[in-house]
């Protein structure tokens, strides 16, 4: 029996990954899902309607049940952690400590005192600069540096996890460059699919960050792209290989360039590529990632075969099916 045939718990069910999460669960035929979320004033409940589950609750409400009435909601096989500020550029320490650290000590607590398999997601920016490299074993977790406050939010996490002798327990994913449909409400954390979509149909051109690295010319930095739909079959395939646990990198294992993602949105369009280059803010300079990859050895010895789109599919796909017509994963 598979830990997905039970009842299942998606927080952050309504974002992005976690919305994307749901859709491919509903996909496999499973329906038995509580999602919780704080949906705000933003529009990331559209990304609900279209999906089936058994139940929502708000996600300030839950923790609050959980903290004074563990029972309350039942048991579930598998719990999928999802929920969390993603902004790279949040400043508030005190918030991202609290939503994103405290919350998944106490959830993770919670699901593995209950039996529960508990898959949560870290992320890729714990590996800051990438100095220290990008192995996701527990060995390198200490000499990782980040290079903002979300990233280090993520990385206690994982260093609470290790601390305490649960990473042989449960799942902690680190997510690098996702993108695709159901990101529209994320603001400036939109990937950059979805902001240069916006601009060719706005002025025919895409605009791309100048590179200040001498390593690097202009639009060649590199970074590792991987679809939604690649990233959450992934997550499933974890969560039901029974002999994943620990960190794993979720990514498609191959560094491409901010020209190689842009390019096929001309070709989706069937348009003239044509890029114009920028000079990235002051801010963001010391703080830029110029080269991610993804060591996903952990992952393919789990079993996983590989990412199902090419970098030039994903894009299409998403253009295409998605963003051209505005519809949404379940749609």
């Amino acid at each position: 029996m598979s830990t997905l045939d039970g009842r299942i718990l998606v927080t952050g069910g309504a974002g992005f990954i976690g919305s994307a999460l749901v859709w491919a669960l509903n996909q496999r035929g499973h329906t038995n899902i509580v999602i919780t979320d704080l949906l705000g004033c933003d529009e990331k409940w559209k990304n609900l309607v279209p999906l089936k589950f058994a139940d929502y609750v708000e996600a300030s409400f839950f923790r609050e049940q959980l903290r004074h009435s563990p029972a309350a909601f039942g048991k579930f096989s598998t719990v999928f952690h999802l929920g969390a500020c993603s902004a790279t550029t949040e400043k508030d320490a005190a918030y991202l400590i609290d939503n994103n650290y405290n919350v998944t000590k106490e959830l993770a607590a919670w699901s593995l005192e209950h039996g529960a398999r508990f898959i949560y997601a870290s992320s890729a920016a714990t590996y800051g600069d990438g100095a220290q490299g990008m192995e996701d074993t527990s060995d390198a977790l200490a000499r990782l540096r980040p290079l903002n406050m979300y990233g280090y939010s993520k990385h206690l996490f994982d260093l609470h996890a290790k601390r305490h002798g649960w990473l042989d327990r449960l799942v902690g994913l680190k997510y690098f460059n996702i993108f695709g449909p159901n990101e529209d409400h994320k603001g400036d954390m939109r990937s950059v699919v979805h902001k240069a979509y916006a601009q060719i149909q706005n002025t025919g051109s895409v605009e791309l960050f100048k590179s200040h690295h001498p390593d690097f010319r202009d639009g060649e930095q590199q970074r590792d792209f991987l679809y939604v739909k690649d990233a959450v079959n992934a997550t499933i395939h974890l969560a039901t290989e029974p002999q994943a646990a620990g960190i794993f990198n979720i990514g498609s294992g191959i560094a491409s360039t901010w020209i190689d993602l842009v390019t096929p949105i001309f070709h989706a369009l069937d348009l003239p590529v044509s890029i114009q280059f920028i000079d990235m803010p002051e801010a963001l300079r010391g703080k830029y990632q110029y080269r991610t990859l993804a060591d996903t050895s952990r992952l393919k010895s789990c079993g996983w075969a590989g990412p199902e789109f090419t970098l030039d599919a994903a894009v299409r796909d998403y253009v295409s099916h998605h963003l051209v017509s505005d519809r949404r994963l379940g749609d």
